[in-house]
C-alpha cells in the first residue's frame, strides 16, 4: 500500500514564494475560495487576522499550495508561514530536471530572484545548485 504525500516548505512569505515556485515549475497556485474563507470567519472558526490579501485575493495567511495543472491532486508543494527565516543548509531539496535546457532554465530562474550557488559534476551528471528567493537550495539537473 502506497501513501500520498506533499512536500511542505517553511516560508516567511508563503504566498510570494508559492507564486515564484509555480512560475519556476510551470505549475499553478491553487485557487483561494474567498466565499469559503468568509463563511469560516462568519461562523467564528477563524478571524480576519487569519487572512490577508495577496495579489488582490483574500487568502489564508498560514500558507499557499501549488500543483501541476496536469495532475492537480498530486504532487503538491505547500508553503507554510513560519516566523523565522532559513538558518542552515537544507537537509532535503528539490531537483528540477532540465537536461539540455539546464543553463537556460538557471538563467531564467536567476533573473526571477534565484541565486546560483555553485555548479557540480560527478561522472556524466551535471547540476547547478541554486537558492530560491528565501534561500532554500535546489538543483537544476
Amino acid at each position: 500500500m502506497g501513501y500520498e504525500f506533499q512536500v511542505t516548505v517553511d516560508s516567511r512569505t508563503p504566498h510570494a514564494l508559492a507564486k515564484w515556485w509555480a512560475e519556476a515549475l510551470g505549475w499553478r497556485v491553487e485557487p483561494s475560495d474567498e466565499e469559503f474563507i468568509r463563511g469560516v470567519i462568519a461562523a467564528g472558526h477563524a478571524s480576519e487576522d487569519d487572512t490577508q490579501v495577496f495579489d488582490g485575493e483574500l487568502v489564508w495567511k498560514a500558507g499557499a499550495a501549488i500543483s501541476d495543472p496536469q495532475t492537480p491532486a498530486r504532487p503538491r508543494l505547500l508553503f507554510q508561514l513560519v516566523p523565522e527565516g532559513k538558518t542552515g543548509k537544507n537537509r532535503m531539496h528539490l531537483d528540477i530536471r532540465a537536461d539540455a535546457d539546464r543553463e537556460v532554465l538557471a538563467e531564467r530562474l536567476a533573473a526571477s530572484g534565484a541565486t546560483v550557488l555553485h555548479r557540480g559534476r560527478q561522472g556524466p551528471y551535471e547540476w547547478i545548485t541554486m537558492a530560491d528567493p528565501e534561500g532554500n537550495e535546489f538543483c537544476v539537473c
